[in-house]
């Protein structure tokens, strides 16, 4: 029996004089767009958006590989969804129902509530709230199914009470896995479209004459669908362009390294490109992690691509304490941290830039892409520095309420006046004035 081919994993030391531009080459964002990918995308967007139905169908066809004469056979029936639990594992069923429920509680703290509040001149300030009226949802496809990502996008969209939630899989009906549709039945979708990439973007963007447009497109895909996002913005809200998974573990020596290890393998067999990396002050432990890898590969069931994930982009950083590994937590700004150290919640504080946190040894980040509660949606490729988990209020929007009194347009408008003609808007500072004037007549009547 021939032997398994090693992991290769780049080690690097703060110490290193060359560490910094060695960590940035490592670190380059996966997110940069290709001309010739820009340019496909651009194309499929505008047939979809000029050609409707017709459009649509074709890049269907073309891309997807589902041939139909109606965008209406791209419509999965809604028995197919009601049904869905009649033919699925009943340990994954109730595995599914339990998932949904701890994402069910989670995201109901999540929703934002109106207020109203009233000032010293009798003013009333306030802030509406409301669901988005419609949204599309984008589900990978292809040869894996991703029924957690159904409910990590849906439940919170149902929860906001978006009135109208589509959900678009590039999944052929006849090999579409069960746990996709059950996962969407807990979920309360009724709309599922068989199709997918840019072509699917487009018609959610755009809408043709069979599909309506929606007000957002939420849910990660491959580079196209990226694209496709990035280029419909202006059209349509989004919640992120979404890079290579990664994860940055945290130790401080105390943890199981086979555990870090499985970690750090976890998120290297999403695809080739994911990243895992682990900061450590400790160079022994590092070595066990080495090792354990080493044999651990052996036996993976995906180790071809966890091989090229930790070969091309996986870490092992020893940093020179814990301080300085927060610093550079904080600097990589990953989409998981996990703090696998004795006193995580005296590092977390110092956490400012990493999409969802998972405090010591036994939460580990996989319990997070399933069934912990927060959603697993999140920025990648350094965006935590800005960016946060999807959640509920993606699905609200905020409107600002102001209701003035007689008193309070007096009050407000001799400054607001006074504002505009410093920026040498006279119209404002006018009408801003009449009401000042018109508190005066009252005053004197």
């Amino acid at each position: 029996m021939s032997q398994a081919k090693p992991i290769m994993f780049l080690q690097l030391s703060t110490r290193d004089l060359e560490f910094d531009q060695a960590l940035a080459a490592r670190l380059q964002s996966q997110l940069a767009s290709k001309p010739q990918l820009q340019s496909q995308v651009s194309a499929i967007i505008e047939q979809v958006k000029e050609q409707g139905d017709q459009g649509l169908l074709e890049c269907v066809r073309r891309y997807d590989d589902i041939h139909a004469s109606r965008v209406a056979e791209l419509q999965l029936p809604e028995s197919a969804i009601t049904e869905a639990g009649d033919h699925l594992d009943p340990s994954l069923k109730e595995a599914l129902q339990h998932a949904a429920e701890r994402i069910r509680r989670y995201a109901h703290k999540q929703k934002l509530a109106s207020w109203q509040l009233n000032d010293e001149c009798g003013s009333v300030l306030g802030q509406h709230i409301t669901p988005l009226r419609s949204c599309g949802l984008y589900v990978p496809g292809g040869q894996a199914a991703y029924p957690s990502t159904v409910l990590m996008s849906a439940l919170p969209a149902r929860i906001a009470g978006v009135p109208r939630v589509v959900m678009v899989t590039p999944t052929p009906l006849l090999s579409m896995h069960p746990s996709i549709l059950y996962a969407a039945q807990l979920a309360g979708i009724e709309t599922i479209y068989t199709m997918g990439g840019a072509q699917a973007i487009a018609a959610l963007a755009y809408g043709t004459e069979t599909i309506q447009a929606v007000d957002k497109i939420i849910g990660p895909g491959n580079a196209y669908v990226t694209e496709a996002k990035r280029q419909v913005f202006s059209q349509v809200g989004i919640d992120m362009l979404a890079g290579p998974s990664e994860v940055v573990v945290l130790c401080d020596g105390s943890a199981d390294a086979e555990w870090v290890t499985a970690d750090l393998f976890a998120q290297a067999e999403h695809e080739a490109q994911a990243r895992a990396i682990l900061l450590c002050p400790h160079q022994d432990f590092i070595d066990q992690v080495a090792a354990c890898a080493g044999r651990m590969i052996a036996t993976a069931p995906r180790a071809d691509i966890i091989r090229q994930s930790l070969n091309d982009h996986g870490l092992l950083i020893h940093v020179r304490d814990l301080d300085e590994a927060v610093a550079l937590a904080n600097r990589i700004a990953p989409e998981h941290l996990e703090l696998a150290v004795q006193e995580p919640e005296k590092l977390l504080p110092n956490i400012h830039a990493a999409a969802a946190i998972f405090l010591g040894s036994y939460s580990g980040a996989a319990l997070g892409d399933y069934c912990a509660g927060p959603n697993h949606i999140l920025p990648t490729a350094g965006g935590a520095r800005f960016a946060s988990p999807l959640g509920v209020y993606d699905f609200q929007k905020r409107s600002t309420v102001v209701r003035c009194s007689a008193d309070g347009a007096a009050r407000l408008g001799a400054t607001a006046a006074c504002l505009a003609e410093a920026e040498g808007l006279f119209a404002h500072a006018d009408a801003a004035r009449r009401r000042c004037a018109d508190k005066r007549q009252e005053e004197g009547s």
